[in-house]
């Protein structure tokens, strides 16, 4: 038995034939002194409800588990997975649901629906990481259902996320996520912790919503990220021509001859709302 009273990891997944698919983007985490430290970097859970997508065999589930979380909803779309994670509930009576689905098509905000303090705690799946971060961050209602996430991606992902202007890795993602929320890059988890091991380092990424961002429509925020970044190297004069060019810089009191990664979150948004 481990340290908390369940079978070990390798075991269960021996016994439930749990080997990773790729296809699912599946990298597990079996090493309880690594689970333990993401659930406790996750911060005081004992009033929270946690949202764990890929849970997979449940080596984080039962780190948050034994860390006091008050309750976890955990979405597993793996079938193969929910015989291990119902060893799991029964093992903590009415502090885990499960739910069987794919995390793209779920409504989350339904799952928080009048609970007052949710955290989004995961070692995402590497395939569809990015874009449930996009979801949650480009939600109609803010601040979100969130308070919180703690999330894991691979290292160059979560260098984007928190970049700032002037740094190579500062792109879209960058200003997306610094214009509604806080970020921090709080330790690195090197590929040997995972099974199978992938080809990448990895990072946990914690991000907390700013209470009131500045001001933008969200879609002339993506045009013009879009167009100033798909075009990086090219001074903004000539990147953002076919949205306005000059007349869209002198709107936004914005030199033309600048390129994309030296302008701030607050000019991205000054773009946008000239546009």
């Amino acid at each position: 038995m481990s340290a908390d009273g369940l079978p070990p990891l390798r075991e269960v997944i021996e016994r439930f034939g749990l080997r990773a698919k790729k296809e699912l983007g599946q990298n597990f985490l079996l090493d309880l002194n690594l689970t333990g430290k993401i659930a406790r970097a996750a911060g005081q859970l004992d009033s929270a409800t946690v949202i764990e997508v890929g849970p997979g065999p449940g080596g984080l589930t039962r780190a948050l588990l034994a860390h006091g979380t008050k309750r976890v909803v955990a979405i597993e779309r793996d079938p193969r997975c929910l015989g291990a994670l119902a060893e799991i509930a029964a093992h903590w009576p009415g502090r885990l649901e499960v739910v069987e689905g794919d995390a793209l098509k779920t409504d989350f905000a339904a799952l928080a629906a009048g609970v007052e303090d949710v955290r989004i705690v995961a070692n995402l799946p590497y395939n569809i990481g990015t874009q449930l971060l996009v979801n949650w961050i480009v939600l109609p209602d803010w601040p979100p259902f969130w308070r919180q996430l703690t999330l894991m991606f691979q290292k160059e992902v979560a260098e984007r996320i928190v970049a700032a202007p002037g740094e190579e890795a500062y792109g879209r993602l960058g200003v997306l996520a610094g214009w509604r929320t806080q970020a921090k890059i709080m330790f690195d988890v090197p590929r040997q912790d995972f099974t199978p091991p992938p080809n990448v380092t990895s990072s946990m990424v914690q991000i907390v919503p700013r209470a009131e961002p500045l001001p933008a429509a969200l879609r002339s925020l993506e045009r013009v990220t879009q167009a100033a970044f798909g075009q990086r190297r090219k001074m903004l004069r000539q990147s953002l021509k076919a949205i306005g060019g000059e007349a869209l810089l002198s709107a936004a009191n914005i030199d033309g001859t600048r390129r994309a990664e030296t302008l701030s979150v607050e000019e991205f948004v000054r773009l946008a709302n000239a546009l």
